[in-house]
């Protein structure tokens, strides 16, 4: 089975707890993804801020005044370490409604996969008919996130 490394996206769009709530909805839409880790200065993970998360700021109040990532990101993420099994993503992807989940490396993020993602390593393994262990890494040859 391949591990996560091989499928992940390492060019990841992250937010620290303390930006403001506003300046995250913009990255979102302005990078087309519907959620990224949150974390400390040296990487290390403390959280995810989804679309679904903003939709409660909307829904509560409407008011982005004075708030922050901290008020509204999901926490504790739920993340893989970049050596275990892809399978573990899938069923992860699978048993819940996340559509993508950070890879951690020592508990620091260094990249990102989403449904997508493994949709598109399933996809060229079988079109390239070679084995999943042999597929090309994804990380090398694709950096764009989503």
């Amino acid at each position: 089975m391949p591990k996560v490394k091989r499928v992940m996206k390492t060019d990841v769009v992250t937010v620290k707890r303390n930006t403001p709530i506003s300046q995250a909805t913009e990255l979102l839409m302005k990078n087309n993804i519907t959620g990224m880790p949150v974390v400390e200065e040296d990487m290390t993970l403390v959280g995810v801020i989804t679309e679904k998360d903003v939709l409660r700021l909307f829904y509560a109040s409407g008011n982005a005044n004075n708030r922050t990532v901290g008020d509204f990101m999901t926490t504790p993420a739920v993340h893989f370490d970049e050596n275990q099994d892809l399978q573990d993503v899938c069923n992860c992807l699978m048993d819940n409604f996340f559509r993508r989940v950070p890879v951690t490396s020592n508990g620091k993020v260094i990249g990102i996969v989403s449904r997508r993602d493994v949709l598109d390593y399933m996809f060229r393994a079988d079109h390239d008919h070679i084995s999943n262990d042999e597929a090309p890494d994804r990380a090398s040859t694709n950096a764009a996130a989503k």
